[in-house]
């Protein structure tokens, strides 16, 4: 299996964000010189020419502007640090393709600019070893994209005709090198600074530096100390790339993609925490851990482990409860159970169980006589039953599952005896007794839709499915991973190989293949890689322990992927994507200890994002309209202030400067109200909203709240009534596109001309004059020029963009925006003269804004034109016992009985009042709430319907109804995304059922019964 890669609009904005900072730059093959042939006199005479990269050719005023227009388009403050070396920081989350980003941004600065030679420098071996992976993997994707393969090597002291070739041939060249060999202090770490006889008498970093290379710092918080900083000059660089989840140093921030923007743009994992607390400690009382409590329409149950005798002593078993089970009798008489230990009530709403004795448990929690061991035993137990459940519902969507154990010792795992033979450890031998234990209840449970994954689960044996990734020593044996002193994880190169090696093959569902599913790695090795099908962490260790939870969870937050390798992103899931990709941590503390600790981490790392709101935080800012017809808008403090107290008067923001809910749900319909002023810049006020972190990562969820599974009643499956619905709205479809391009030319061309504002390379000029010279820090600084008052001369000077660079306006201009050369061309003789003279004067803004302008005028004329037409192709109902929503009772889940499910989980208030409406209605005969799998096609991505109802027959005019429910109906302005879903629904439904089914946006039920009510 191979990965697929695909294009995607946050990577090419990271890419985009460091080019534009260069704009204007002139595009250069780079500059040719002769290499240092060293002393040699063979040398001397086959001297060769070099390629290195281009010079900075832009004013340091120009690249001010740049930055400064690139951090105002994403909503990040103003910097001005820049000189002979000037740094850039690109802040990506784990898990979101940091270092498939960083290659793209290497092709794209070739394209724009034609410089070619990199130096990517990583912490440790293990990132180098990711990082070099990662560009074999996409080697032939980025040659596809951009008709020219990258050339890549590991920098090693004893292969120096790599240096040789890097800097002698032309073409995209980079040299990966991890900090420790280039700046650790070992005989041979120092030979890239040494004179060496057979490199000619030449210093390699001497040849390395002649190339101006541009140099990408991986993870840049790990690497630059006093001394790698010291280091890292010698390298000479044109300029420093820096890339990271969590930068301590945050120079010339260009783009930012922390922990909440991924988790909001759907981009990673959620998190589900399964806290495991011991309360009440006591070698004399009975030993009971609350599982979960189970939530039907009948009493709740509880699921519940605790000692039973059996042949060789007691063993630990698991048992489902309801009120009045009696543990002494349960246990085959234990003594510690005699006396109140039967269960006088069990609390779903609270997640309880309460014992005649008095005591209460919360889910989660074990009390008794709790050894080390019966605590690890039971962090095991919850993996795989966690990995169960989730294997049963991806399996037939074609995605492997993966657990993953950390440990801190390989004996825990694996031991040998005397003859070198391979035992069990103690974790592997829990984990291979619960397995079988698990197994063999878990597959009782399974029904005939679930024959293949049965059949899958008996092919693999409990001894090869788990498997341990650990350093090799020189016998074949499993050994603990080194930790250099002062650090918490590992380089060893072996165990990382095995996990590189192996990470395609443990995708594999096939059996016979790739049996194992659960991992077990040392915690030392911990960064550099991961796997996107790691759907459960646990970390078998002290609570105690100084591992950074964020440093674990990263190991299982990318997005997974199906068995042709195709990430299972939004753009292939619509709203499933964070169904289906859900990371469950087994913590051995409660939820809430480990989630406060994740939290104040993430916290941490997001120390720099605004708390609050404020009229400051919009001051300055640029502002873009909602649909691009007015100039961006530069906030000054009285246009601030408007903003600001609109904000509050419409109680979006409340006394602490902390946005309410109810600016989240009218942000989230598209009904925000502002100043009248501002109401064009809605969309880009709520961008700047979004930079405000109220603390709390929205990305982690307490997995024992989640106490109802909604399940299909298949007595309202078979009522005719919902036969009769299905029916008529089960049918997929197929849009097509058939615009007028003439119409689309005309748009597009008067649009150019109203709307396209182009930013001209300009160089300001000023007089000064040479005043007293009082130190040389005050000349360095610039301060003994000093600026003329008056009859001084000020002004700018509009540049040309460099006669020499060719640029295929029509081919970059046709790739932009998916149209023909022809139909481009059509534009762009149209508009008027003095709007196509901008292209003279900044080349690169013009065809990005003109591009954007036309994709503007595209979607409006799609939307228009668009035309659905039926397929054969069908939505099955198996796609509502596949969805098991989950929720809270009480909280999020409310009990039905008119739907096909058994319980509702509603994501507002306004849906459960709607369900309420739709229960007590006579007329409806049923009605569903439609799970995520069900989706229409548009060209704005996926489309979820909220609802779909039968009413019974003569009660109303239309008795099949589709309808979308929103929070409000006043001023019903919604986005323009959400207008064109909605408009491309009503076309496919209208293409597959006719008049058959009416679909419409409603606000309450009463907005429903007017438009279905007979006349």
């Amino acid at each position: 299996m191979k990965f697929k890669f695909k294009h995607q609009k946050f990577q090419e904005d990271a890419a985009r964000a460091v080019v534009d900072v260069f704009r204007g730059q002139p595009k250069s093959e780079g500059s040719r010189y002769l290499v240092d042939p060293g002393e040699s006199r063979e040398a001397a005479l086959l001297s060769a020419v070099g390629y290195a990269n281009a010079p900075l050719a832009l004013p340091p005023s120009i690249l001010r502007e740049n930055l400064h227009a690139v951090q105002e388009a994403n909503q990040l403050p103003h910097t001005d640090e820049l000189g002979t070396n000037p740094k850039f920081t690109v802040e990506m989350e784990t898990g979101t393709g940091k270092t498939y980003t960083y290659i793209k941004t290497m092709y794209e600065l070739w394209q724009h600019y034609g410089w070619q030679k990199f130096i990517i420098v990583v912490p440790s071996v293990a990132i180098r070893e990711g990082v070099y992976k990662t560009f074999q993997q996409t080697q032939e994707h980025f040659a596809m994209e951009y008709g020219r393969k990258v050339e890549f090597f590991i920098y090693d002291s004893r292969r120096l005709a790599e240096i040789e070739t890097f800097a002698e041939m032309s073409g995209i060249r980079v040299m990966i090198i991890n900090i420790q060999a280039f700046n650790a202090r070992g005989k041979d770490a120092r030979r890239i600074r040494m004179k060496l006889d057979e490199f000619g008498s030449r210093r390699p970093i001497d040849v390395i530096a002649a190339t101006h290379p541009i140099v990408i710092i991986d993870e840049p918080q790990s690497v630059e100390g006093v001394q790698a900083k010291k280091s890292l000059a010698d390298l000479g660089a044109l300029f420093t790339l820096r890339y990271s989840a969590t930068p301590r140093e945050l120079h010339n921030l260009v783009y930012r993609l922390d922990a909440i923007d991924a988790y909001n743009q759907k981009l990673v994992k959620k998190i589900s925490v399964k806290g495991i607390e011991t309360v009440g400690s006591d070698a004399t009382h009975g030993y009971l851990y609350l599982d979960r409590i189970n939530v039907s329409k009948s009493a709740p149950t509880a699921t519940i482990v605790f000692d039973k005798k059996g042949k060789n002593g007691t063993r630990k078993v698991s048992r489902t409860a309801g009120e009045g089970f009696r543990l002494y009798e349960q246990s085959d008489g234990l003594e510690e159970y005699r006396t109140g230990y039967t269960i006088s009530r069990i609390d779903a709403n609270t997640n309880t169980v309460t014992l005649l004795n008095g005591q209460t448990l919360h889910v989660g929690e074990v009390t008794g006589d709790v050894s080390e061991a019966e605590l690890r035993r039971l962090e095991i137990h919850e993996t795989i039953r966690a990995h169960l459940e989730r294997e049963r519902r991806l399996y037939r969507r074609g995605i492997k599952v993966l657990s993953l154990f950390f440990i801190d010792e390989v004996a825990k795992y694996r031991v040998y005896g005397a003859g070198g033979e391979k035992e069990n450890g103690e974790y592997a031998q829990m984990f291979e007794e619960e397995y079988q234990d698990i197994l063999s209840h878990f597959q009782t449970e399974l029904g005939a839709e679930d024959a293949a994954y049965q059949q899958y689960l008996s092919a693999i044996t409990p001894e090869e499915t788990h498997e341990g990734y650990f350093s090799i020593d020189k016998k074949g044996r499993m050994v603990d991973s080194k930790l250099k002193r002062k650090e918490t994880s590992s380089d060893d190169s072996d165990a990382y190989d095995l996990i590189m090696r192996d990470k395609e093959r443990l995708l594999d569902l096939d059996p016979r293949r790739s049996p194992v599913r659960f991992i077990f790695s040392h915690s030392a090795l911990k960064e550099g890689w991961d796997n996107p099908n790691v759907f459960q962490i646990c970390a078998l260790r002290q609570t105690a322990s100084t591992t950074r939870r964020r440093q674990e969870v990263g190991r299982g937050m990318r997005l997974c992927v199906n068995q042709e390798g195709e990430r299972m992103d939004e753009a292939r899931l619509g709203p499933l994507v964070q169904e289906v990709n859900s990371l469950t941590v087994v913590a051995g503390e409660s939820y809430a200890k480990y989630a406060d600790a994740l939290q104040k981490e993430i916290s941490e790392d997001l120390a720099d994002r605004p708390r609050k709101v404020a009229a400051s935080l919009f001051t300055g800012r640029t502002l873009a309209s909602d649909d691009g017809k007015l100039p961006p808008r530069k906030v000054d403090a009285d246009f601030a202030g408007k903003i600001f107290i609109s904000l509050v008067k419409h109680d979006y923001v409340d006394e602490d400067g902390a946005l309410t809910e109810k600016y989240r749900t009218d942000a989230a319909a598209g009904t925000l109200q502002v100043a009248e002023a501002a109401m064009p810049y809605r969309a880009a006020i709520c961008q700047v909203l979004a930079t405000v972190y109220d603390g709390t990562y929205p990305g982690v969820e307490d997995d024992s709240k989640q106490n109802v599974t909604a399940n299909v009643q298949e007595e309202k499956l078979a009522k005719k009534e919902f036969l009769g619905l299905w029916q008529r709205i089960h049918q997929k479809s197929v849009y097509t596109v058939a615009f007028d391009t003439e119409e689309l030319v005309a748009k597009a061309t008067a649009a150019l001309d109203a709307r396209l504002h182009v930013q001209p390379l300009a160089f300001r000029v000023k007089s000064g004059t040479l005043g007293e010279i009082s130190s040389a820090e005050q000349l360095a600084r610039g301060e003994a020029f000093v600026r003329e008052v008056n009859g001084t001369e000020e002004k700018v000077v509009k540049a040309h963009a460099a006669s020499g660079v060719r640029y295929d306006l029509l081919g970059k201009m046709a790739q932009a925006t998916g149209l023909t050369r022809r139909t481009v061309a059509a534009i762009l003789t149209r508009i008027r003269e003095d709007t196509f003279a901008n292209f003279a004067y900044h080349p690169e803004e013009f065809i990005l804004k003109a591009a954007a302008i036309i994709n503007e005028e595209k979607a409006t004329a799609i939307i228009e034109h668009i035309t659905y037409q039926p397929l054969e192709d069908v939505y099955e109902t198996s796609i509502f016992t596949e969805a098991q929503a989950k929720g809270r009772l009480g909280a999020n889940a409310l009990p039905v009985e008119k739907s096909v499910f058994d319980y509702l989980i509603y994501d507002s208030e306004n849906e459960k009042e709607f369900a309420r409406e739709l229960e007590s209605e006579k007329d409806v005969a049923v009605y569903v709430k439609l799970p995520s799998a069900f989706f229409i096609d548009t060209p704005v991505g996926h489309y979820n319907p909220d609802w779909a109802i039968a009413f019974r027959e003569g009660s109303v005019k239309h008795i099949y109804f589709v309808a979308e429910t929103k929070g409000s109906m006043e001023s019903m302005e919604l986005r323009a995304v959400e207008q064109a879903k909605i408009s491309c629904a009503k076309k496919h439904f209208r293409a597959i059922s006719g008049d058959a089914v009416r679909y419409d946006v409603v606000d309450s039920y009463e907005a429903l019964r007017q438009l279905v009510a007979c006349p």
